[in-house]
């Protein structure tokens, strides 16, 4: 996006309204809420539909398969990104992306919740794939669009979007898991009504507060362009459409081979991304240098998400068998603990965030804040060792040990993740805007396509040296990214 532009846009969005920022912020916040309340609540319950068996209301698939399907799953919906930024930067802009992924989004979760078998299952996972990569990149670029890049509010901003997201996050598990032992299905419509008021909250009020922001297609396609686009998308469809049609009665594509793809694409997409953006005629070079900054903090982001999303699968399954859900007198919902984590970012949050702006200056850099991240995560991995280590491999464990350990989690997570979001917008080169924010997500992706392949060695007896070497990892790599951040702070060129 050219600097006029830029200025255009937050011209354009009245800049006081929503506690002392841009009143755009108000329809984001609550916009992103509702669909992360859609989200958290599918999710909070989607392993357990899978593996409890069918007398019980689930799918009965197999245990091991159900954890890889989740971590499959996860990588796949931040995966789409590249296809929702590509569409907001060069066809239809972000706000229209927002629009349309909350509405794939919604008939996704409405599909989840008519009762069926596996098929159905499997089409709702594709809408839901295709929609959060239409509507979850996209909603986030504009939130830094309602910011000038000097606006001292703009971290702040994103960790009060952030708290957003997470207040969803925090309420949709407690309701739809207290429903999970009545009925899977009515937990998947409690989700579908949520996105139905995140769009009916976006569709109202984005005129009045969002100005010019979202509407603006930073990169364009030309006429020829538009037509060679949609002629190479169908070409490749229908040779998808033809290998997957040889492949499956063949015996070639089965769950564990397209683990291993997702796996591999996980990697080689982002690779291709940064290849294609530093090698741009439309990047400069100072975007270029900001370019080899973002590499290792991109590495980085792998590393802690693949730690933290370990929350929807292997402690998950941990909460459903190896903890004592009976304490303190109530019985306690295993899907009731993903409510900690966005629990937790709710309270801290906004410490946070008057943290940064007390700080100033002083402030950590960028690269440390990451670094802090991993430290913090590679800890929660290890608390939780911990239970295994002193009353064995088949005791019940005491849930405050969980709860101790998304707590820790936690402190990395508002290190690492609202400030990467801003930083992505700051780094991001003009004509990669969205699409940027889409490889910030793909670093979720490849975590999870990285999990899938490691959820499996995951046991009770295997717990301690699971979590032992996965967080001893985490630990080493934030060590290494702390040395070297004043390096990659001078190829920031400016941007702090």
């Amino acid at each position: 996006m050219a600097n006029l532009n830029k200025q255009k846009i937050v011209e354009s969005v009245p800049q006081k309204g929503f506690f002392g920022h841009p009143k755009g912020l108000f329809t984001l916040f609550f916009t992103e809420f509702w669909e992360r309340f859609s989200y958290y609540g599918m999710r909070a319950i989607l392993v357990y539909y899978m593996y409890y068996e069918v007398s019980k209301g689930g799918l009965g698939i197999d245990e091991s398969t159900a954890l890889s399907i989740m971590s499959i799953y996860g990588s796949l919906v931040y995966m789409s990104g590249i296809i929702g930024g590509w569409l907001a930067d060069r066809i239809f802009g972000t706000s229209k992306a927002v629009f349309y992924g909350g509405i794939l989004i919604m008939l996704g979760h409405i599909a989840l919740a008519i009762p069926g078998n596996v098929t159905l299952f499997f089409i709702s996972m594709v809408l839901i794939v295709l929609g959060t990569g239409l509507l979850k990149p996209n909603v986030s670029s504009v939130v830094g669009e309602i910011y000038s890049e000097a606006d001292n509010r703009r971290d702040a901003g994103f960790s009060i979007f952030y708290m957003g997201i997470n207040l969803g996050g925090f309420l949709a598990p407690l309701i739809v898991g207290s429903v999970m032992g009545y009925s899977f299905h009515l937990g998947f419509a409690i989700a579908a009504v949520g996105m139905f008021l995140g769009l009916m909250v976006f569709i109202f009020t984005k005129k009045k507060n969002l100005g010019l922001a979202g509407t603006i297609v930073h990169n364009p396609l030309s006429s020829e362009e538009k037509k060679k686009a949609f002629t190479r998308f169908g070409i490749v469809a229908v040779i998808i459409a033809i290998l997957v049609a040889i492949a499956i009665p063949n015996g070639l594509l089965t769950f564990k081979s397209f683990i291993a793809l997702v796996g591999i694409l996980g990697l080689l997409i982002p690779t291709a991304y940064f290849v294609v953006m530093y090698r741009s005629k439309n990047t400069t070079d100072v975007e270029r240098s900001r370019i080899i900054a973002y590499i290792p903090l991109f590495i980085a982001s792998v590393m802690f998400w693949a730690i933290q999303e370990q929350g929807s699968t292997i402690l998950a399954n941990y909460a459903d068998k190896r903890t004592q859900l009976d304490f303190a007198g109530i019985h306690i919902s295993p899907a009731w603990f993903q409510s900690l984590n966005p629990l937790f970012i709710i309270v801290f949050a906004p410490i946070f965030a008057w943290l940064w702006v007390k700080l100033g200056k002083r402030q950590p850099s960028i690269p440390q804040k990451f670094s802090l991240g991993l430290l913090f995560s590679g800890l929660s991995f290890l608390i939780i060792l911990l239970p295994a280590y002193f009353g064995g491999a088949n005791s019940l464990v005491n849930p405050l040990w969980l709860v101790l350990s998304y707590f820790v989690c936690v402190l990395g997570e508002l290190c690492l993740s609202p400030v990467g979001l801003s930083a992505t917008t700051k780094l991001a080169p003009a004509a990669f805007s969205a699409q940027t924010m889409s490889l910030w997500f793909l670093s979720n992706a490849a975590a999870q396509a990285l999990n899938a392949q490691i959820v499996k060695f995951y046991s009770p007896a295997t717990e301690m040296a699971y979590f032992g070497i996965i967080g001893g990892a985490s630990i080493v790599l934030a060590i290494i990214l702390f040395a070297l951040a004043p390096k990659i702070q001078g190829f920031m060129k400016g941007i702090h």
